[in-house]
């Protein structure tokens, strides 16, 4: 092979930035693949680069022994010393081989191993520098569209962005700027796979750090962040110094920083929320813009139920309850939203369980007064069916105190006490003179 492997070597590591030791290796194995093709593959053959005179060297070793009865692999002691005059007995003795004399089939199969052991290199070496860039932003440039897929050139190879990944009603052209987010590289027979994301709630953060520099500094942090991409993202921040505004900081002056973001996201609303130990100021922050009113906590079950004014309560539940589950996740709590009013916004359970509560209170007056209203006596007139405890007292102050009262009343008379009605009246009045001709 007469070429100066050294210049091919230098070409190769400067163009596909692959390193020197993974060429030669690339180099040795194509040549005694070649080798074997040419020579035989049952003989015993090696290939070594030598870098003094930039070529690989083939070498065949024979063992030597007296009697010779394998020819491809065995050399006779004379023979033997013809070549090495130390040689001796059992002594393994390389034969250099004519490098020069490869065919073209010898020379194609020398070709593509040399290309499969450089491409499997390259995917090494580009996997082993991207596995550590997951988590990071990344730029690129549209390549091409794959099944609603777009492929980023992202510099040394290529990225995927998944159309789930893409924000909704986003658009792209071969060749535009695309930033994305790496969540995942894995390695792949047909080299690394690098998914991209721009509805990942990490993308938005890592936007803001690059427009607000205390939050790249530290000086403020980022304590939770949640997107319904396209739509609208909650943040919380928290400084480390108090003389520094978290939620200012990442507004920038006249809303600058957040709305850089905010272009970027195909203006997606975003709400920065300022983060706070007290799990009620938080919530109420997460809430904003709706006004609270009152906040009733049920830590064991993480639980919240938020009291609004009636007219912010479409507010602090947002468009298609967006907002109040945007908090919900922000905060890691199940909220619960409620009117002052307390109409129109109860859930089922917390109906049914009003409901409930008023029965047993009821029903706990009523057997407070059952004792003394079944006493059948001529002023009881808790004796007379349909007339319980609370009728009874209220009768009691128009003035019907006993079963002659009752038994004398008009109808009309009757129909002015709550819940009674003309039938439920003469009902009353009929069974009140029964009572008393008992």
């Amino acid at each position: 092979m007469n070429f100066d492997l050294k210049r091919v070597i230098d070409q190769v590591r400067k163009d596909k930035g692959i390193k020197e030791e993974f060429i030669i290796e690339a180099l040795e194995a194509a040549i005694l693949t070649a080798s074997r093709k040419k020579f035989g593959a049952n003989k015993d053959i090696e290939a070594k680069y030598n870098p003094e005179v930039g070529e690989v060297e083939i070498f065949q070793f024979f063992t030597t022994v007296e009697d010779v009865n394998d020819p491809d692999n065995e050399i006779s002691l004379e023979k033997a010393r013809e070549l090495d005059p130390e040689a001796e007995l059992g002594d393994s003795l390389g034969v250099k081989l004519p490098s020069n004399e490869f065919g073209r089939i010898a020379a194609q199969t020398a070709k593509q191993v040399i290309i499969q052991k450089v491409r499997a290199a390259e995917r090494d070496m580009i996997y082993d520098e991207y596995k550590d860039r997951e988590g990071e932003l990344i730029n690129g440039f549209v390549r091409r569209f794959e099944r609603r897929n777009i492929i980023v050139d992202i510099g040394k190879t290529e990225a995927i962005l998944p159309e789930r990944e893409q924000i909704p009603r986003e658009s792209f052209r071969a060749g535009d700027r695309i930033k994305a987010y790496v969540t995942e590289v894995r390695a792949d027979t047909k080299g690394p796979q690098i998914i991209l994301s721009r509805v990942h709630p990490d993308f938005m953060v890592k936007l803001f750090t690059l427009e607000v520099p205390e939050l790249y500094e530290g000086i403020v942090t980022v304590k939770g962040a949640v997107r319904e991409a396209g739509s609208r993202a909650k943040i919380a921040v928290a400084s480390n110094d108090s003389q520094v505004d978290p939620v200012g900081a990442c507004v920038g002056m006249r809303g600058s920083r957040v709305q850089s973001v905010v272009q970027e996201l195909r203006g997606e609303k975003i709400d920065l929320v300022a983060w706070d130990e007290d799990i009620a100021n938080y919530i109420c922050n997460a809430l904003s813009p709706a006004e609270i009113v009152r906040v009733v906590l049920d830590e064991n079950a993480k639980s919240v139920e938020v009291v609004v004014p009636d007219d912010q309560l479409s507010l602090a539940i947002g468009k298609k309850g967006q907002n109040v589950r945007l908090a919900s996740m922000l905060v890691g709590w199940n909220i619960d939203i409620t009117t002052e009013s307390k109409t129109g916004n109860l859930s089922l359970d917390e109906k049914l369980e009003e409901e409930l509560a008023a029965a047993r209170a009821v029903k706990e007056d009523e057997d407070d007064a059952s004792e003394e209203y079944n006493k059948v006596t001529p002023d009881n007139i808790g004796i007379i069916p349909g007339i319980g405890g609370k009728t009874a007292e209220t009768m009691r102050e128009q003035g019907i105190d006993s079963l002659k009262d009752v038994a004398s009343a008009s109808v009309p008379g009757l129909t002015v006490v709550p819940d009674i009605g003309e039938k439920k009246a003469e009902s009353i009045i009929k069974t009140a003179k029964e009572k008393l001709g008992e």
